[in-house]
Parts: C-alpha cells; structure tokens; sequence
C-alpha cells in the first residue's frame, strides 16, 4: 500500500473514488481558473500555478539541468538534486538542495545549500565541506537566469 502524507491508503471502490475526485474537482475549480486563493502572488506565479515566484522555480531547473533531479516541490518550492560527479574529477560528487523562500523575485527569497563528498582510499564516499563560495555562486547563477526569465516575459 502507498504511503501518502503519513497515512496509510485504503482500498477504495472505484465509484468511491470517481466522487471523490469529482467532489475535490469542483472545490478547487476557482483556484484553477485563477481566483479563489487568498495569496499575493506574482504574474509569474499566476500563469505557471505554482506555490513559489515561477522565474525562480523555472530558473533553479535551468541552473541545474546538468544534475540528477532527485525531488522536486512546486509549492514547496523545494528542488533536490542526486548526487553528480564530474567527469573529470571522478573521485569527489555534488548534491544540491534549492529553497525557495518567497513568492516575490528577490535576492533573498532563494537559499542553497551545496554538499560535497570525496572518495577515501577504501573507495567509500566520505562527507566533506564544500567551498562556501559554491553556494552563493549558485544562488547568483539561478538569480541571474530568473532576471533573464523575467525580461524576456516583458519583451516577449
């Protein structure tokens, strides 16, 4: 059995389950077409319908599409990557974890945390400190695509 926000799901009957979807369908109708939400959100946010402001979550993609997506939470806006090792240096890999913090695209609505291991002499991974400068150079690459992002939408 599936286990779905700490609870356990039971076995419903199809027809059980066709009102059910039914039922949520048309309580969430106004929020789909746009209205019913009590949040200030950005045009970004409207037109992606997403929880986080939508340059930054489209940004964050962008900045790491050359890592494994591990998880991924629009309304969280939670974005964790896989482990990456780069080719070139086979002996160290890197795993990122995105926060979006804001609905709005400000510098500090956005935290990144970098994680780093290297191999020892026994071939097992050990835990080592990443270059702080990692982390902010990240957080300026993914800023820096969500600006384009947004002039581009203004342009275009």
């Amino acid at each position: 059995m599936p286990f779905v926000r700490g609870v356990w799901m039971r076995r419903v009957s199809m027809g059980a389950m066709a009102l059910a979807v039914v039922g949520l369908s048309a309580c969430s109708a106004p929020r789909l077409l746009g209205g019913g939400s009590n949040r200030t959100s950005s045009a970004a946010n409207v037109q992606t319908g997403i929880g986080v402001n939508g340059y930054l979550w489209r940004a964050t993609l962008d900045t790491l599409a050359f890592m494994p997506l591990a998880s991924a939470d629009p309304y969280g806006g939670v974005v964790i990557t896989d482990w990456y090792v780069n080719p070139e240096k086979p002996d160290e890999r890197f795993k990122c974890t995105v926060y979006i913090l804001d609905a709005r695209l400000r510098a500090d609505g956005l935290n990144v945390a970098v994680f780093k291991q290297t191999r020892d002499a026994g071939g097992n991974w050990v835990d080592a400190p990443a270059a702080a400068q990692t982390e902010t150079d990240m957080e300026n690459a993914i800023l820096t695509r969500a600006r384009q992002l947004r002039l581009s939408n203004i342009r275009g």
